[in-house]
């Protein structure tokens, strides 16, 4: 009889042990609501001591990991700097514990109230992660992002027979932080998933265009530029960016190819014309590059690029003319005047030009340097002189 009574003794210890544990779980709950958050951590934590015998009941029970997140989460919503310290990354800290009542809650007896404060809890993402970014710690964005996600797509958010629901603002503001933050493929993730729903259109294929460069993987910069291109055919942006990279892989036939589709596309556009007169001038097809940049002053007056390059062309053709005429044997003068005067009437083209230029940009030192030497060379000693004294007050 003694035996019996001695064993039910036991297991009545074990019952109060067990009810002291959780007594100790809603302690914590009732002083976090009482706004005594400094006693509530320190209790919700030795309700989960993994070291203290008696915490074998409480830290299991998902209760107390419910409490423990709603704990956590006030402290990070607290403005009070002393409680702000109880904590280092408390909002994380609050979600890992939430997350961890959704897996020992078998019976989701927690369901709605968990769903509530994960509700909650993503607005909270959502605010840190901007915070976050304008202070440019994109890592710590980057992490808040991935939450909403995780969030968005935890099986205890979903609403019954209906889909996951997609928030491709935060898939495309993750991809924005990862890029801020170097990680690059992080990234390219991101920026996939969006664009598989056309978030942003074209600007999204050349963002994972750019992340590729950044990695100095040209290959596929240039495959997903034509991914974007044949979905985007109207995209002027994306075709200029194929050009930049054909340009400066030296890939000129393939950037002349995509550019003339951007002067048809955009018939008007100054600078596809003076890119088209920079392909054909570093082609050396000197005829159809002055063209180019002929089409390019049409369309805009002010090209200040286009009058010097057009200038530079003639200049350089003088430049060739006057090896030519010093190549002429010294016994036969009449001819060197020829080819002399050749070369001068190749300045000559190239002053109005270069004027022009310099009158657009007074300030532009090579422009003024080019028509220094050009009115030297045509004995313009007048002109060569206003030039000098322009180029000394600009030193």
């Amino acid at each position: 009889m003694r035996k019996i009574i001695l064993l039910f003794a036991i297991f009545s210890l074990i019952g109060v042990s067990a009810f002291a544990q959780k007594g100790k779980v809603i302690s914590a709950r009732s002083l976090k609501d009482s706004g005594n958050l400094g006693k509530a951590l320190e209790t919700i934590n030795s309700a989960i001591d993994e070291n203290n015998e008696k915490s074998k009941k409480s830290i299991n029970w998902p209760t107390t990991w419910q409490i423990r997140g709603d704990i956590y989460r006030a402290i990070y919503a607290s403005k009070d700097a002393n409680v702000q310290k109880l904590a280092e990354n408390p909002l994380q800290i609050a979600y890992d514990s939430y997350k961890k009542a959704i897996v020992l809650d078998e019976k989701q007896k927690l369901n709605n109230a968990l769903k509530i404060s994960l509700t909650m809890m993503n607005t909270d993402f959502i605010n840190k992660a901007v915070a976050d970014f304008q202070k440019k710690n994109y890592n710590e964005a980057l992490t808040c992002f991935k939450n909403i996600l995780e969030i968005d797509n935890l099986p205890i958010m979903q609403e019954k027979d209906k889909p996951a629901a997609i928030d491709t603002t935060i898939i495309y503001n993750a991809a924005l932080a990862a890029f801020n933050a170097e990680k690059y493929d992080e990234a390219i993730k991101y920026y996939e998933d969006a664009a598989k729903y056309g978030y942003k259109g074209s600007n999204t294929y050349e963002l994972i265009a750019q992340c590729y460069l950044n990695k100095k993987d040209t290959l596929n910069t240039i495959e997903v530029l034509h991914k974007g291109f044949e979905k985007y055919p109207e995209s002027n942006s994306i075709l200029i960016t194929m050009i930049n990279i054909y340009l400066a892989t030296n890939k000129l036939d393939d950037a002349i190819k995509y550019l003339d589709i951007a002067i048809k596309q955009d018939p008007g556009n100054a600078t596809f014309y003076f890119a088209r007169g920079s392909l054909y001038d570093k082609t050396k097809q000197t005829d159809l590059a002055i063209k180019a940049y002929s089409k390019a002053i049409e369309l805009n007056p002010k090209y200040f690029d286009a009058y010097y390059n057009l200038g530079a062309i003639y200049y350089n053709k003088g430049v060739e003319q006057v090896d030519i005429a010093n190549s002429v044997p010294t016994n036969n003068a009449k001819q060197y005047e020829i080819e002399k005067k050749k070369a001068d009437d190749q300045f000559k083209v190239s002053i109005p030009f270069m004027e022009k230029a310099s009158e657009i940009n007074p300030k532009d030192t090579y422009s003024l340097e080019s028509l220094k030497t050009l009115y030297y060379r045509l004995k313009m000693m007048d002109k060569f002189d206003e030039v000098n004294k322009k180029l000394e007050d600009l030193k």
